[in-house]
């Protein structure tokens, strides 16, 4: 029993060792592999990786990258804990003020910049390789937030009944948006199309009225801004009221250069920093970049601002912008579009809205009744939805989204940058992780810029990179350590100077390779350099790094290492040591080549507590028997001896049952045990009752089996408990045999009868069946008589003739 706790604590201990070897390699293998020469290239190979700046950590032959590995491997090969240097990441938020709290009548006086939806405003990071950085954003719609709304209007001819209705949109619009925000403001704009060929007709008469004689046109104009931001619903009327309907040949309008000045000349329009609107309200498609090539204009699109007293000016030199380019600039000055369009043209603008993030498409009646209600419930869809963005990111950083919106909806990926159905009110977090993947090449810090679309507030994301340890700042420069001044001697290593290597710095590039140096790396009378286990660098032996982390070649020449010692049971030293330079050392109470020989005799001792049943010699916790009859793990099994049972049957014979071969000297030879009598075998003693217990069962002269045990006390008494009847056969019943036999013989004798009855009735109808087929067969010999001749003569008459 106690050897069998033994192997059982011995094989939990190797399986924990597997186990914690086996992640400490998984993690050390990056670390090692990365092969740093210094503690920054260290701590920039994984975050799991740690530098021992002990400067005497190494042993002789390792590499300056050894003192390079997985944080457990370091305190494991004796690098004290404060020795390891492991900078990690933190997080600081010099800007966390709280989302505001608004209620509509109850703050009138609160500045737009005063108010806050987005939480935390600025955040600082310091990012080790490999290791992210969590931080949580939070996001709250503020109630009565303001608001700046710009009309944006096709006037072409075909727009001639909607601008009547467009005529009185400002006091209307006030009015409705009052139930939303009591700070609203609204301007207007218009456009036609490119002022060149084929876009419009340039013939003079044209020029100044694109419409047919007996109609008043404006002459034709790409963007027009009619009115600034005003809360002066009354002039936004009289402003639209003396606008005129223009014209121009093609079906696609101009719309698109009107959006880019709309959305880059914010400060002559009067743009705010609040929720910004961009109503474009047209019933034709749309031209876009490439479409200029029509009109002989080639240059691409600057995005800049080109308004002189309020008209686009450069039309006629720049092609209309891309898609691409409007979605950056209206994202840039965080504008959302509604796209107000008749129901022909619905199809062309969702597929555009799909292009343009926070966009919102509604359809325009055929007069434009039904815009304000078009633009409440554009304005309603768009701000129930938040959308993350950021700027481009730096290619050393990526950057993870994690949505937690209403209802318990979580969002990851590109899911994870927003939430939907927000109300006014309503609280949502986004848990955003930040990850360098690679120091920057000049060790600067970065900035990242978080916002959600068609918002002016961001957060500011400050990055700072960990790609230097602590003890970098104590470095000693052209220290003597080093050579003599060739490196720097920090975090207990040489950072070398350019052209120089070696773990001290004492060769130079040039050296590398001579002859008188290699010299040195080889043992006396051996022509392999490091034992084959190594590279020769600067006269000294660096030893090669094996895939397994935990597998070192180590020696002044690498002729040592730690996993090429004899093995048992496939396990280095048994499991019961360390190898060291190719030897085990044996754990306590081991030894042998593969530590295998277990020095405790505990596993040898007998039952009666003797070390081998005093038969044998213990040695590496097994027994061998030195007498040749004894064997078993302790020398307690006697195949050749004559067991317990027959040694005591005559004596427990006579004494039970007053028979057997000592039944006249029993007293004098079965004296040395006492007998006790049981009425049956189930109330023989039990294995475990007594020590040296042994069941036994034996036949008498008269062919009787009985039952008894062998068995010694505590005491060292022996005790034999026998059954009272021993188990005699009974003789045969004669009856039962007799009349079985005679029965036996009557029935073989039917049995016998009836197969000749049915073979002699088989036989009869076969014999019967041949003669009815012969008889059938049967053909009679019909020849006539010779000397036979008829009575009847048949004469014909010649003359006859049948009448």
């Amino acid at each position: 029993m106690a050897q069998a706790d033994f192997k059982f604590l011995i094989w939990i201990g190797l399986l924990s060792c597997f186990v914690v070897c086996g992640s400490a390699q998984q993690g050390g293998s990056n670390c090692i592999k990365a092969n740093a020469k210094s503690c920054a290239d260290c701590i920039q190979a994984g975050p799991n990786c740690g530098w021992c700046k002990n400067a005497t950590f190494l042993q002789e032959g390792e590499s300056t990258s050894a003192q390079c590995d997985d944080l457990e491997v370091l305190k494991t090969k004796g690098c004290p804990p404060d020795e390891i240097e492991n900078p990690r990441g933190s997080q600081a938020m010099p800007k966390n003020k709280e989302v505001t709290n608004r209620v509509k009548g109850a703050a009138e006086n609160l500045k737009p910049e005063d108010i806050t939806q987005i939480q935390p405003q600025q955040v600082q990071l310091k990012l080790r390789i490999g290791e992210p950085q969590t931080f949580s954003l939070k996001f709250k719609r503020a109630e009565d937030y303001p608001i700046d709304l710009y009309y944006l209007m096709d006037l072409s001819y075909s727009m001639k009944d909607d601008l009547e209705n467009v005529k009185s949109l400002g006091t209307s619009l006030m009015s409705k948006m009052k139930n939303i925000t009591s700070d609203f403001r609204i301007g207007f704009g218009s456009f036609v199309e490119k002022t060149v060929m084929p876009y419009i007709s340039t013939t003079p008469a044209k020029l100044k009225n694109p419409c047919t004689v007996d109609l008043n046109c404006t002459s034709p104009f790409s963007y027009r801004n009619v009115l600034n931001f005003t809360s002066d619903g009354n002039l936004f009327n009289q402003l639209v009221g003396d606008q005129q309907i223009s014209g121009n040949l093609d079906s696609p309008e101009g719309g698109f250069d009107a959006i880019m000045q709309v959305a880059v000349c914010g400060s002559k329009l009067g743009w705010r920093n609040v929720t910004r609107l961009l109503v474009f309200s047209t019933d034709a498609g749309f031209h876009f970049a490439g479409d200029g090539k029509l009109g002989g204009i080639v240059l691409p699109n600057d995005g800049r601002c080109h308004l002189d007293n309020n008209m686009y000016t450069m039309s006629h030199y720049y092609d209309y912008p891309s898609i691409a380019h409007l979605v950056q600039k209206l994202s840039d000055n965080n504008i959302q579009i509604i796209f107000a369009v008749t129901q022909e043209f619905q199809p062309v603008y969702k597929e555009l809205k799909n292009l343009i993030p926070k966009s919102a498409v509604g359809t325009l009646s055929s007069n434009s009744s039904n815009v304000i209600q078009l633009i409440i419930d554009a304005y309603n869809s768009l701000s129930s939805e938040v959308i993350l963005e950021n700027n481009k990111l730096p290619k050393e950083v990526t950057i993870e989204y994690k949505s937690f919106c209403k209802n318990g909806v979580n969002g990851t990926g590109d899911e994870g940058r927003k939430c939907s159905n927000i109300s006014i009110g309503d609280e949502v977090s986004f848990e955003i992780k930040v990850t360098a993947n690679q120091c920057p090449e000049k060790g600067q810090g970065e900035t990242i810029k978080i916002k959600p679309l068609g918002f002016t507030e961001e957060v500011e994301i400050n990055l700072e990179f960990i790609c230097e340890c602590e003890c970098h700042k104590d470095g000693i420069p052209d220290s003597p350590i080093c050579f003599f001044g060739n490196g720097t001697f920090e975090c207990g290593a040489c950072r070398c100077k350019p052209g120089r290597i070696g773990k001290l710095c004492e060769c130079s590039m040039d050296e590398v390779n001579s002859e008188d140096m290699s010299g040195t790396c080889r043992p006396a009378n051996s022509s392999e350099i490091c034992s084959n286990n190594g590279e020769c660098i600067c006269g000294q032996c660096v030893c090669r790094k094996r895939e397994n982390a935990n597998e070192i070649y180590s020696g002044r020449f690498c002729e040592c290492d730690n996993f090429n010692c004899d093995r048992s049971d496939g396990l280095i030293c048994g499991g019961h040591g360390e190898c060291k330079c190719r030897e085990c050392e044996c754990a306590e109470n081991y030894t042998g080549s593969a530590c295998d020989c277990y020095m405790d005799t505990t596993p040898c001792v007998a039952g009666n507590g003797q070390i081998c049943n005093g038969r044998g010699i213990c040695k590496c916790g097994v027994c061998n028997c030195t007498d040749p009859k004894f064997t078993g793990p302790t020398c307690e099994l006697c195949p050749t001896c004559p067991g317990v049972c027959a040694e005591h049957k005559d004596c427990v014979q006579c004494k039970a049952f007053n028979r057997g071969g000592k039944k006249d000297t029993c007293e004098e030879e079965c004296s040395h045990f006492s007998l006790i009598p049981v009425d049956h075998r189930e109330k023989l003693p039990q294995p475990g009752q007594y020590k040296a217990q042994s069941h036994c069962k034996e036949k008498d002269i008269d062919d009787c089996w009985f039952y008894f045990t062998y068995s010694v006390d505590s005491n060292n008494n022996a005790i034999v408990h026998v059954v009272k009847t021993p188990e005699c056969p009974t003789g045969p019943d004669i009856i039962p045999i007799v009349a079985g036999v005679v029965a036996g013989i009557v029935l073989i004798g039917l049995a016998l009868l009836l197969i000749w009855k049915l073979l002699m009735i088989i036989h009869d109808r076969r014999e019967f069946a041949k003669f009815e087929k012969e008889k059938m067969n049967a053909k009679w010999d019909t020849g006539e008589n010779p000397i036979y001749k008829s009575a009847v003569t048949t004469v014909v008459n010649p003359k006859y003739e049948g009448k």
